[in-house]
């Protein structure tokens, strides 16, 4: 998520790491290359205008003259200026009204806001311990409605049923009541989009709007639109009440200009950020955490959080005894990792929260390293519950019935196996002073330079 962006600013600021002293030619020179990384970005241009004048005149300032280390200074004002971009602090859902609290959710067609009305009814189950029903004004799209229906199942949200035959505002008071009736916390109103902004669409919203006056206004834009994320918003926000911006596929976005333009351009938060397509990949955005993500400091808060909904923490545990008694990882445990890892999001989301792994995070995302993982999986659902317990064992006969069992050869079994000897000993050292092993290990479990395969995809190459 923002792999563009992060390598150009962190790239910038790099080069006054090693200065003695701020001035005004270094500090300009650093500044105009912020400022390509932000238009790259996609970045709206009044945005970036006022972002580097405020940056200017802090980094100019006595204080950072004067500092021991200028160019740490210099880092931290812009950590800082970009959270203030972004809103400050996270702006949580208003859930404190009468229930059902009624949150409706607009946006144009594709942005993925009906994926973002499950998601949610998911969010608030599952963190909030809210009762959510869910329902559909959408009349003009086919299956529109059946879509959230089945959705809603998925998620385990209340569905209220309606027709395409009926008018949006009917189903919408007619919701009220149901959610009245089933005692649902919070009702989620998926409402009709269209493939650009026009009268009739915004007319329609405004009379659901002024029916029903929500608690709750959300606008629902796609993060990879970049600055027209932000010019749609505005529209949207110039229309209605908007509370705040739900931004979807954030983890496709590579460029960062919509998280960054959109609080600025419209006045109203970033409530939600989309950052998959599973049901419960949606996260509360927030605005400091982001900013140390973009400058390559990772989000260490976020991944201790995610861990503790999302990791079986018996297992977890019971591998931490195990590493603490020196006993080497077998392939049962090495099955359950990529089980985990898996259920936070893979290598590349997890690596992306971590300081300093923003270059690992970009390796984790190329298809290989995936496909990498994927092959080791399938060979190690191949072994025997005892040969995953006894990895010493596999030998001869077993390589050929263990290789052909996963399909694949018994070349791509011996880089497993290599692969699993050096990841044990990198776990042992975890506890030790085995950071740059790790680093090793962890490479040569994603097929980069100098993993266990040696050279350009040293890992288990792709077929």
């Amino acid at each position: 998520m923002f792999e563009n962006l992060s390598e150009r600013l962190e790239n910038s600021l790099r080069s006054l790491s090693g200065q003695g002293t701020l001035t005004e030619d270094n500090v300009r020179e650093t500044l105009r290359e912020v400022r390509k990384a932000l238009l790259e970005a996609d970045v709206a241009l009044p945005v970036v205008k006022d972002f580097i004048e405020r940056v200017r005149e802090q980094a100019l300032g006595q204080d950072v003259l004067k500092s021991l280390k200028p160019g740490e200074a210099l880092v931290k004002i812009v950590h800082d200026e970009l959270v203030h971009v972004m809103g400050d602090t996270n702006d949580a859902l208003d859930l404190n009204a009468k229930p059902p609290v009624v949150v409706l959710m607009a946006g144009l067609q594709g942005s993925g806001k009906t994926t973002s009305v499950a998601k949610l009814a998911h969010y608030l189950r599952e963190r909030e311990k809210k009762k959510a029903m869910v329902v559909s004004a959408d009349i003009y799209r086919p299956a529109a409605i059946d879509q959230l229906e089945t959705l809603a199942g998925e998620v385990d949200a209340e569905f209220c049923s309606s027709q395409s035959d009926q008018d949006p505002v009917d189903i919408v008071h007619n919701a009220v009541g149901e959610a009245k009736r089933r005692h649902a916390d919070v009702l989620l109103v998926d409402t009709a989009g269209r493939l650009h902004v026009d009268e009739d669409m915004m007319g329609e919203i405004r009379r659901l709007n002024e029916a029903v006056n929500p608690h709750e206004t959300l606008f629902v834009v796609d993060a990879m639109t970049g600055q027209d994320a932000a010019n749609t918003a505005r529209a949207f926000a110039d229309a209605l009440p908007l509370t705040g911006v739900v931004l979807t596929k954030a983890d496709g976005d590579s460029r960062g200009g919509a998280a960054l333009s959109v609080r600025q351009i419209t006045g109203k938060p970033i409530k939600f950020m989309g950052t998959g397509e599973k049901t419960d990949a949606l996260e509360p955005f927030h605005p400091d955490r982001i900013a140390s993500r973009i400058l390559g400091m990772g989000d260490v808060l976020s991944l201790v959080e995610e861990a503790e909904r999302k990791v079986d923490q018996d297992k977890a545990e019971k591998l931490a005894k195990k590493m603490k008694k020196g006993r080497a990882m077998d392939y049962e445990d090495l099955k359950e990792q990529f089980q985990q890892m898996r259920n936070m999001g893979g290598m590349a989301s997890m690596l992306d929260k971590m300081p300093g792994m923003g270059q690992m995070s970009q390796m984790a995302q190329d298809p290989a390293a995936e496909k990498n993982i994927k092959h080791m999986e399938a060979l190690i659902n191949s072994m025997t519950p005892y040969e995953r317990r006894h990895p010493q064992q596999i030998k001869g006969s077993r390589k050929r019935r263990i290789a052909q069992g996963a399909g694949l050869e018994i070349q791509d079994l011996n880089r497993l196996i290599k692969q699993h000897k050096t990841m044990s000993k990198m776990m042992k050292k975890m506890k030790g002073k085995g950071g740059k092993e790790m680093m090793r290990g962890m490479e040569g479990m994603m097929g980069g330079q100098g993993g266990p395969g040696g050279g350009p995809g040293g890992g288990m190459p792709p077929m």
